[in-house]
This record gives C-alpha cells, structure tokens and sequence, in this order.
C-alpha cells in the first residue's frame, strides 16, 4: 500500500520518458493530489498515426470512476488490489478496458512500525533511476463539465517479499505496489485486458533501497 511518493521533476520525465506533462503538476504527493502518470497517446492525426506513442498527463492521485460524486473519491482509491481489481466497482471499469498507464516515481515512502512507531521510510531503486509503476487511469465529467484525469496504483502482496514485509503494522498485510522493469514499459502500456495480470509482480528486494527519514526539528 502506498499513500505518499515522490514524482519526477519534468526534466527527469522527458529523461526517462520523453515526454511531461503540460500541466502543472505536485512531486510530493499524498492521495487527491495531481501528478503526472504516462499512457499510450490518445490524439491520433488525421491520417490515425499517433503524434507520440505515448503521453504524459497531470491526473489525480486516487482513481474517479465515471459514477464519482465528486473528487473527494480519490482518497480511498489511490491503490487497487490486485487480487480485487477486477470486481471492484471503483476500478473494473478500468481494468475491463485495459487503460494500464505508468505512475513515474523516484521514490514511495511506507511506514516502518518494527520500533513500535510509525518511522516513515523511503524507498527507491538502487540504481537511481526513476521507478515505472503499474497502474489504471481514467477518464470523470464534473457536473460542471470538468474534464478530471485521475489514477491508481496496482499492488500486491508482500508478506513473504525481503524488504517490504517489513513495513506497516505486524497484524497488517504487506502490500507493494507494482515496480516495472524498465524493458516493459511499452508492453505494459500496450497489453490487453486479458494479459495484464501477467505484469503484476513483486520488485527484487536487491534492486531496491530504504532508509529512514531523519524527524523533523522543532522550530
């Protein structure tokens, strides 16, 4: 489960992707936020060839269903279970079109309770590139008419994972969400509904590094 990460500047996403989005966007984000996530390019030209293969937009962070009363939604639907994601009613729609998208991060955070306090810990790749992670996006109409881009993170469980079973409290699940290797990307993005369970794997523990954020100072 993850609630907080960090987003690339746009610099980094042109780096990494090519692409950034052209509207503004957070790189600390929290549920409800706007950040940027990546998909297969939707503008197509006249001629039906795509400008870019892909694109980066600014989106909310918690998916909106098209039955959203509201933005408010986005709090409790920033991460989607896998095992679940198919049948729940804030993400089947999603899951069902297969509109798969990237959430470009350089880091998630996740709560280290083994002292017997919530230590917020981050976590990022050893390698120092930008993690891919799996995730849907959508597409929700205000009652204004507000055309509001949101996503979701995919995880999985980890209770068994060397790293990441050592986050959240001893009687919680361990979930992670859903590293992609870089040589995936495309394929993730461009994969069919009925393929995309086969994306959805724990991240090698030796790719990946935590360590604890220092407690703020009292002014």
């Amino acid at each position: 489960m993850c609630s907080r990460y960090e987003a690339p500047t746009p610099n980094q996403l042109i780096t990494a992707f090519g692409v950034a989005p052209e509207q503004p966007v957070e790189t600390a984000l929290w549920p409800g936020y706007a950040g940027p996530f990546i998909r297969t390019a939707q503008d197509v030209d006249p001629e039906g060839e795509a400008r870019s293969p892909i694109e980066a937009l600014a989106g909310l962070f918690g998916l909106l269903p098209f039955w959203a009363k509201d933005t408010k939604l986005a709090r409790r639907t920033f991460n989607a279970r896998t095992e679940t994601v198919a049948e729940k009613p804030s993400f089947r729609a999603a899951w069902k079109n297969a509109q798969h998208c990237i959430i470009p991060a350089t880091a998630i955070y996740e709560p280290d309770w083994r002292s017997g306090k919530a230590i917020p810990t981050r976590i990022s790749r050893v390698d120092g590139e930008l993690m891919g992670i799996a995730g849907l996006w959508e597409r929700w109409v205000s009652a204004t008419g507000e055309v509001v881009h949101s996503y979701t993170m995919l995880t999985v469980n980890a209770d068994e994972h060397p790293l990441m079973r050592n986050y959240h409290k001893a009687t919680d699940e361990k979930r992670m969400v859903v590293i992609l290797p870089n040589g995936v990307h495309q394929d993730w993005l461009r994969a069919p509904a009925e393929q995309s369970m086969a994306f959805l794997r724990q991240y090698p523990a030796e790719r990946l590094q935590a360590s604890a954020e220092a407690p703020s100072r009292k002014p």
